[in-house]
Formats: structure tokens, C-alpha cells, sequence
């Protein structure tokens, strides 16, 4: 484990591998674990992989402040200053899609490429207050633990026990401000008119039985250049899901980037 100091406060950052660097962010109340246990070690033969938790969850410091995709984009290229990389590929997972959708527009210039991997819609969440109430009530609850693993084992289709469990024990850990503030960020985020900007080349990542993959796919069709993989049968946890397969998929992203009608078009009228 490495601490790193960026931007007033200790962040969890941790590397293996060499080559190309890709850096890999989780979701909402998320850490870095299936990163590193799953995704990191299929690539880390071919690829520089970075992977960290932001401020308020995993094994990062929790400060009171803070807790927002702007600034969770802003320690990103902090972590990525601190590590050299002037470049780099940002993979961000549903709330970390929503950094990625800031990063490409407010530090374009510094990414390789992004992957979007269920991120949270580009105009918001625009979820009812009462889910937020109602899964904070949850956490505070004494049987949180066992209510949210018999939950999400309902749902799982193709997670492990361990990942889910992993996955509520780390939700469990976050600090207030992460799963109030985030949550409340996720709300109010809107880069919808940006999207025309955003012309790094792009892999949009969907699950076809995630709730997300509709306003994942319509966003999809707005970025000037990029490229879409959805997965069937497989929910909103795609790397938990599928890690061997998303490996696969973001080695092949890497090598050929952005395939797609358009690009394919571009190479027939060049060979005449």
C-alpha cells in the first residue's frame, strides 16, 4: 500500500507493471480492490496500471471537504503529477465515469485515452431524494451488513460472494461526507452541452442489465469519437462481473482504439 499526498490530504495509490500507464478509478462508496485483485494483474504484463481511491473511501484519508467530481478529478491529475505521468489512459467505474466525463473535458489534453465503464449519465443522476434517504437510513441501521449483502446477492448475476461482500464492507467504510456530498454531486453534475468537446478517443463500457446502459448508450452517441461494448448479462458491476473479459476488451481498446462506422468509413475513402 502507498500513501501519497496530494492537494492537502493522503490518498491510497498503488502500481504495478510497466509500459503504457493506465490509471483506474472505482465508483461511489467503491475502492480500489477489484482493480488491483482482478484487472490490474491480467494487463500489468503489458501496461503501467495505477490504481486508487479518492478522497473518503477505500484506504484513503477522509477529510470533511472536498467530496466532489471536480475535485475528485483535480486529485487525479495530482496522483498522476506525483507519479510522472504527463499522459495517461483514465478508466473510471459509474461515479468514476463521471470524473472521467471531467477529466475529458477539463484535462483533455493529458489523456491517452478514457473508458467510461457504467459511468453515471453525463447531465446527472437525477435520482429522487428518497433512494439517498432511504439507503442512508440502511447504513445507519444495526443490521446494515446483512441487510445490504442479502441485497445485492438478490441481485448479482455473475459477482462472487467474496466481491459482494467485499464491495458492502467497503460502502460500509466510506465516510459521511464521501456518501453524502458525492451523492449530492452526482446530482447536480451536468457536462451534457459539453459533450462535443470531449474528443479524446473513447470506449463506453455498458451492462445490458444495468439501469444505466440506456443513458449510457445515448451519451455514447453524442461523443464525437468514440466506441461502444455492451455486455450481456451483466449488471452495473461489470469488472466484478466479467474481469477476465474486461481485461480482454481493454487490451483490445488499447491497441486499436476507436472503431466504429465512422472510423471505418474513413479507411475506405482513403484506399480509393
Amino acid at each position: 500500500m502507498t500513501e501519497m499526498l496530494v492537494n492537502g490530504i493522503s490518498l491510497f495509490c498503488e502500481e504495478s507493471g510497466a509500459g503504457e500507464p493506465i490509471l483506474f478509478h472505482h465508483g461511489y462508496t467503491g475502492a480500489h480492490d477489484v482493480w488491483l485483485d482482478e484487472i490490474s494483474p491480467r494487463l500489468n504484463d503489458r501496461y503501467r496500471c495505477v490504481v486508487m481511491d479518492c478522497r473518503g473511501a477505500g484506504d484513503s484519508e477522509h477529510p470533511t471537504e472536498g467530496h466532489n467530481i471536480k475535485q475528485y478529478a483535480d486529485d487525479v491529475i495530482a496522483v498522476a503529477d506525483n507519479l510522472g505521468l504527463d499522459r495517461f489512459t483514465y478508466v473510471g467505474h459509474s461515479m468514476g465515469g463521471g470524473i472521467g466525463y471531467q477529466l475529458g473535458v477539463s484535462y483533455g489534453e493529458r489523456l491517452n485515452k478514457l473508458v467510461l465503464v457504467a459511468p453515471i449519465p453525463a447531465g446527472g443522476i437525477g435520482a429522487p431524494a428518497s433512494i439517498h434517504a432511504a439507503a442512508k437510513a440502511q447504513r445507519k441501521s444495526a443490521n446494515a451488513r446483512d441487510e445490504m449483502i442479502r441485497e445485492r446477492m438478490l441481485m448479482r448475476i455473475r459477482a462472487t460472494k467474496d466481491s459482494v461482500i467485499q464491495g458492502v464492507d467497503r460502502a460500509l467504510s466510506v465516510s459521511d461526507a464521501h456518501f453524502d456530498d458525492s451523492w449530492q454531486s452526482m446530482q447536480e453534475f451536468n457536462l451534457s452541452e459539453s459533450l462535443d468537446e470531449l474528443i479524446t478517443p473513447t470506449l463506453m463500457v455498458a451492462g445490458a442489465a444495468d439501469g444505466l446502459c440506456a443513458a449510457n448508450v445515448n451519451d455514447w452517441q453524442r461523443l464525437p469519437n468514440a466506441t461502444l461494448h455492451v455486455f450481456s448479462r451483466v449488471g452495473h458491476g461489470i469488472p466484478r462481473d466479467v474481469p477476465e473479459e474486461f481485461a480482454i476488451m481493454l487490451a483490445d481498446f488499447l491497441e486499436h482504439g476507436v472503431v466504429n462506422a465512422k472510423t471505418q468509413q474513413e479507411k475506405l475513402a482513403r484506399s480509393t
